[in-house]
């Protein structure tokens, strides 16, 4: 059995912020590989703290 959480978006799960270079952001899930193009800058945060700070780029 793995240890990865069914939902990727567990609200109670630990998250990255990544960017790519466009500028683009995403919410991504701490036990997830980062995908080729993209690199972390920001966390490991809650889910809430994640989404405050993209929301305050």
């Amino acid at each position: 059995m793995s240890d990865a959480p069914a939902n990727p978006f567990d609200a109670e799960g630990e998250f990255l912020i990544l960017a790519n270079d466009r500028g683009e952001h995403s919410l991504w899930p701490l036990f997830a590989e980062v995908p080729d193009g993209w690199a972390a800058v920001h966390g490991p945060c809650p889910r809430q703290s994640a989404l405050a700070w993209v929301s305050g780029r």
